[in-house]
């Protein structure tokens, strides 16, 4: 198997992060063009900036000799005070994306063992995600990371 390893995204990884949002978005397009625009991405330029410099939000992307495999969107959650819930922290994954020419190599994994290891070094209770029920291969992988549901979010279009 090739050398990954998981780093920080920095600035220089804008161009490839931008063509993973972009393969994210046709994903989410196919599964629901009433929701999602074509050619658009999530976050602009200065957007991903920000993130990747906020210790709130890491980013962490799987390098290679090959160059970013994929990446990981996480955003480090605190509830603190809520009156029915216990102080908690939460690491959810915002987004998780590895590129369409290198899936099915184990990039998906190392980057969510990363990411649940992170969530573990910075305390949390526990690690969550929202997958769209329209990404059936999403389902089937975080299930098989060991994800069960949490909560289940319904919706009726009018």
């Amino acid at each position: 198997m090739e050398k990954i390893f998981v780093r920080k995204a920095k600035e220089e990884d804008l161009p490839v992060v931008n063509k993973l949002l972009y393969q994210v978005e046709d994903i989410h397009r196919i599964g629901r063009p009433d929701l999602f625009k074509v050619g658009e991405k999530k976050y602009t330029d200065q957007q991903l900036l920000e993130i990747f410099s906020d210790e709130k939000t890491p980013v962490f992307v799987a390098d290679s000799p090959d160059g970013v495999l994929g990446y990981v969107f996480c955003i480090v959650q605190q509830t603190r005070g809520a009156k029915a819930m216990h102080d908690h922290t939460t690491l959810y994954i915002d987004d998780l994306c590895v590129d369409s020419q290198a899936r099915g190599r184990g990039v998906g994994k190392i980057l969510y063992d990363y990411a649940l290891g992170f969530a573990k070094s910075i305390a949390c209770h526990n690690l969550t995600l929202h997958v769209w029920d329209k990404n059936p291969g999403a389902r089937a992988f975080y299930e098989k990371m060991g994800m069960g549901v949490q909560q289940t979010t319904m919706e009726v279009i009018l």
